[in-house]
């Protein structure tokens, strides 16, 4: 089995001797005199577990050092697990290392035996940190379905329409409002289908101007008009054997309208500029946030063309309407872009409470957008509300009573642990002092879902 790495910082070299034959069997060292050397160590070492001396030099006499090179050590490398060693007697200053992300202290004259016990649990939960995080980018089972993630019965209700339409070739229409995941939706539709091995070509009929749209769909011939030089398939030629996602279909004019109808009713298109009559074999998926129906009743949208395309339809409700998934999302985000950027960090309780009280207008992609925001600029090891570009959660009311203030601090200390070990009951309990089904009974009384901050 491989033994875990462990950095000692330590500048007095008896106490180094004495730690490198305790310690030696059971991990793997490396060792630094000070800060500045800790830190270089660190970054070629990469060690699991740091031994971390508060008393370094210069300020041997104090703690200012330590402190330093741990609040240093945490930022770069957030997941490493540090055990402070403190001088007798100085236990505010041990008490403040924890504070600041210490996993645990003891006090010299070091017991070797009850360090090396320290640091084998800490061995222990580092490992399961890591190995959750590697099942968590693998994919959360039974809250993911492809691309997609959902636990609230509308969005199992969903993933149940799409693995069932998928099997068939008619044609889908996804309403929603923007950034509710709809072409996530069609790509799902399109890689459970027998199309799947097929091209998923996706073109947004609102952002091209409607001059080029109808070239963009349908591909012309050689002169066809001014600039057209060479002969070029569109989009629906493009999508032959696969699928073609007509986002925005709302916003087709009425004779791109008449044309999309003309092809879905027969499966043949013609090129600009040509004659010829091309039979293609592409399956249409659309999405609109518009109301489509309503847009018929003013005369700007076919009603045949809109029951061509919506012979199943998928309404996707906005985050607003599916807040159960709201951290399930955000935590997936997170992942995705702190390992992109490069990053180590984690949502602070007040940034949880800050996305759980917003409003999402934008729905996922706003939430998304936001969190790679802040795993970019945020300067600290947590996320707080402002890096999202969010108001500070509001403030409570001032409790009426003994009962009710008691209630509200219960609510708080629940979340901020929750945060903290994000969402782990075992440690969350540990963290607040209590059992387990103790711990249960209070996120029951307090209607909290530990899930939300995994």
């Amino acid at each position: 089995m491989t033994r875990p790495k462990l950095l000692i910082v330590e500048d007095d070299e008896a106490i180094r001797s004495q730690l490198k034959y305790a310690l030696r069997d059971h991990f793997t060292l490396a060792f630094a005199e000070d800060r500045v050397q800790a830190l270089t160590v660190l970054e070629q070492f990469q060690p699991a577990l740091v031994s971390l001396d508060l008393g370094l030099p210069p300020t041997a006499h104090t703690a200012d050092e330590g402190l330093k090179a741990l609040d240093e050590i945490l930022r770069v490398a957030p997941h490493i697990k540090v055990v402070v060693v403190t001088g007798n007697g100085d236990r505010a200053n041990a008490l403040r290392a924890v504070e600041l992300g210490a996993f645990d202290y003891l006090a010299k004259p070091i017991d070797v035996d009850a360090l090396r016990v320290v640091l084998s649990r800490a061995a222990y939960l580092q490992e399961v940190e890591a190995e959750r995080a590697r099942t968590a980018e693998a994919g959360e089972t039974g809250s993911r379905f492809e691309e997609l993630l959902g636990t609230t019965p509308r969005m199992k209700e969903i993933f149940g329409i799409i693995a069932r339409v998928a099997k068939t070739d008619v044609s889908v229409l996804i309403e929603g409002e923007s950034g509710t995941g709809k072409e996530l939706i069609a790509r799902a539709i399109h890689a459970r289908s027998p199309r799947r091995h097929g091209p998923f070509v996706p073109i947004n009929c609102g952002a091209i101007p409607e001059t080029l749209l109808e070239a963009e769909l349908f591909g012309h011939e050689r002169g066809a008009y001014t600039g057209a030089h060479v002969q070029r398939r569109g989009k629906i030629e493009a999508a032959e054997g696969g699928t073609l996602f007509l986002d925005e279909i709302g916003e087709l004019s009425p004779p791109l309208q008449v044309k999309l109808l003309r092809f879905l009713q027969e499966r043949e298109i013609e090129r600009i500029g040509g004659r010829e009559r091309i039979r293609v074999n592409t399956r249409i998926t659309a999405a609109t946030n518009r109301d489509l129906l309503a847009e018929i009743g003013a005369g700007r949208f076919r009603e045949d063309l809109y029951y061509r395309l919506s012979v199943v339809t998928i309404k996707v409700p906005p985050l607003r309407e599916r807040r159960e998934d709201l951290m399930l999302l955000a935590h997936a985000f997170l992942r995705r872009s702190c390992q992109q950027h490069r990053r180590k960090i984690r949502f602070s309780p007040d940034a949880i409470r800050a996305m759980l009280e917003f409003s999402w207008p934008g729905n996922v992609r706003q939430l998304e957008n936001k969190i790679e925001r802040a795993v970019i600029l945020a300067p600290g090891r947590f996320i707080e509300p402002a890096d999202l570009d969010l108001e500070p959660p509001a403030a409570a009311e001032s409790p009426t009573s003994l009962r009710a203030a008691r209630d509200q601090a219960e609510h708080e200390a629940l979340v901020a642990a929750l945060a903290t070990h994000r969402g782990n009951i075992s440690r969350a309990a540990e963290h607040l002092g209590v059992s387990r089904p103790t711990l249960h009974a209070l996120l029951e009384k307090h209607r909290i879902d530990a899930k939300q901050f995994k």
